[in-house]
């Protein structure tokens, strides 16, 4: 009823890799955070190049400890899981590959990852899935973990539920240097929109205000598909002309400036 087959690497699996210079991941349900990125490409071994659309953030779990690895780059064309051993010795970890194994140690917490070599040579690590019967996530930074369970409860408010004895077993916690891009966006505010105008037009053609809307469906009877509309900030007066195609706007307008600029013998300023 099922084989496994031998080689078959399973989605959980992750690369590493020294010749590559960025964590990447082709799977977009792996990632805790994901922010649409600016478009660029990663070269490949073959000079061949595919997308980035995003960079975000992959929860990991070793040895029983979940990291959050950041600065991902999400490839939807890439296979494979990807670790780059370059940025995670940027981020002060040691990597140590000797006698068929790779160990990777962290500067306080030491081992923190650990794998033997594959029959083709490669060093992978895997995800170690969390069961059915675990109803909170575990955390290699204690104070962000308690911060997640608080629902984003900020440090100052978990360091006040510690000290008055608010809650039965808080540990004894420490500032995070953890930055949790939800936390920012859910606490902006945004400026309110002002009720009026803080500056207002004098006198005629001082400021016009254009727009066109269409295509109209359906069209007239004389095959017009979009109205031109001409309003004067200070006298509120309407002009509305109707066109057949988008292009004909600009001689539309130069027929609205002479005639209006000839009515009451001033100059538009501001369009």
């Amino acid at each position: 009823m099922a084989t496994t087959e031998k080689g078959v690497i399973r989605k959980d699996a992750w690369f590493l890799d020294s010749g590559c210079s960025n964590h990447m991941c082709g799977d977009k349900g792996m990632f805790a955070e994901l922010k649409a990125d600016t478009q660029h490409f990663v070269k490949c071994g073959n000079n061949s190049r595919m997308k980035v659309v995003g960079t975000g953030s992959v929860r990991l779990k070793f040895n029983g400890t979940t990291f959050l690895i950041s600065d991902v780059y999400y490839v939807p064309e890439l296979q494979k899981n990807l670790l780059s051993i370059g940025q995670l010795q940027e981020k002060g970890l040691a990597i140590l590959i000797q006698n068929g194994t790779c160990n990777i140690y962290h500067s306080t917490k030491g081992l923190i990852a650990h794998t033997t070599m594959s029959t083709n040579r490669m060093f992978i690590l895997f995800n170690e899935r969390s069961t059915l019967g675990e109803c909170l996530h575990t955390s290699s930074d204690l104070t962000y973990l308690w911060h997640q369970r608080y629902g984003h409860l900020h440090y100052k408010g978990l360091k006040t539920l510690q000290q008055r004895h608010m809650v039965r077993g808080l540990p004894q916690l420490e500032a995070s240097n953890i930055t949790y891009t939800n936390c920012f966006t859910g606490k902006q505010h945004r400026i309110p929109i002002p009720k009026a105008s803080e500056w207002r037009a004098s006198k005629v053609l001082e400021l016009i205000h254009a727009d066109i809307c269409g295509p109209i469906q359906p069209i007239s009877n004389s095959g017009k598909r979009y109205f031109l509309s001409f309003i004067d900030y200070y006298s509120r007066k309407i002009w509305v002309y109707l066109l057949s195609e988008k292009s004909e706007a600009l001689d539309f307008f130069k027929s609205y400036k002479k005639l209006v600029e000839k009515e009451v013998e001033a100059s538009i300023k501001c369009l």
